[in-house]
């Protein structure tokens, strides 16, 4: 019996030396690493247009940066939100991320909507980028001018990303001047643009990165950039704040995680972001885009730049 009490007490000294061992060899610090396993990146939009070119141009550099795959969802709908819920319902754990971007954000100005910008931490702001209305390069619609004369007349089909969007916010401030211009939605990119080439609507909104590849073709051109002064690559297009229109919501990118994620993953993510957006690749890709040289803006700064842009947009929105 003492020679059994005697083993049974061995063994038990034997097993809290093992965890003993065991806490030296693998730290808690090492089993808790961050990122251990692939992040799904979620794009809530549909193929082909900027979040999702944003995505696959980021998502191959943040795989080297985390040592993880980062596998890129598009799941498209309700102005971005129905991606932005796929992210939200997911465990603040930081193996969710999605793109978030200034149309989505704009959704904020209607009290129904259900998230708060509060559920979200942006890990960065990527990219910035100027916006315009385009016609197709055949469109009888030559000027601004052509634009504002025909809007008088008859109503004018606007292809926009959804409703309550930074898009809709334009077309809505120019109704209240008086044109007939209509919003109609089309989730999908590839759906908006070829709606202006097929002549399912007169006019796109979307920024001048974006459709590069059909303004290349010339398929299309811009006809009214919002902005303060003419875009240098485009010099012969007047920018709105020149003909009397001060309305300009540049576009946004961003990478959001979900709010209670630990601050060390956010910080993780960012960093990495940052690497990203500091090398030459990147930012040769920022100025193909047409977007701002200074356009990155980590964790720490994107909070405060989204609210200041959600108090921009409240200046363009309809008074109810």
């Amino acid at each position: 019996m003492k020679k059994e009490m005697l083993g049974n007490g061995f063994n038990g000294v034997c097993s809290a030396a093992l965890v003993a061992l065991a806490g030296t060899i693998f730290p808690a610090s090492a089993q808790d690493k961050y990122p251990s396993r692939p992040i799904e990146f979620v794009v809530p939009w549909g193929p082909g247009g900027g979040a999702d070119q944003l995505a696959r141009k980021i998502a191959p550099a943040l795989e080297k940066e985390l040592k993880v795959s980062l596998p890129v969802i598009n799941v498209a709908g309700a102005t971005g939100q129905t991606g932005l819920n796929k992210m939200l319902t997911s465990p603040a754990d930081g193996y969710s991320i999605s793109i978030f971007i200034a149309d989505t954000l704009a959704l904020q100005m209607d009290p129904a909507t259900k998230w708060k910008i509060e559920d979200i931490v942006p890990a960065a702001v990527m990219i910035r980028q100027p916006s315009a209305f385009f016609v197709a390069e055949n469109s009888p619609l030559k000027t601004w001018k052509d634009i504002e004369a025909e809007a008088k007349k008859r109503p004018l089909k606007v292809a926009i990303t959804g409703f309550g969007s930074a898009d809709d916010l334009h077309v809505i401030y120019f109704t209240q001047k008086g044109l007939k211009l209509t919003s109609v939605p089309f989730p999908k990119p590839a759906e908006r643009y070829t709606a202006i080439l097929g002549g399912h609507a007169d006019i796109l909104y979307e920024q001048l990165g974006d459709v590069k590849s059909f303004l290349d073709g010339k398929q299309m051109r811009p006809i009214l950039i919002f902005s303060e002064a003419r875009f240098p690559a485009f010099g012969n297009v007047p920018a709105s704040f020149e003909l009397g229109h001060r309305i300009a919501i540049s576009q946004f990118r961003s990478i959001a995680m979900k709010a209670g994620t630990e601050q060390g993953r956010v910080k993780e993510v960012s960093g990495a972001l940052a690497k990203v957006a500091a090398a030459d690749d990147y930012k040769a890709w920022l100025k193909d885009q047409y977007a701002d040289e200074k356009s990155f803006i980590p964790a720490a700064g994107a909070v405060a730049f989204m609210k200041q842009e959600l108090e921009t947009m409240r200046k363009y929105a309809p008074k109810k």
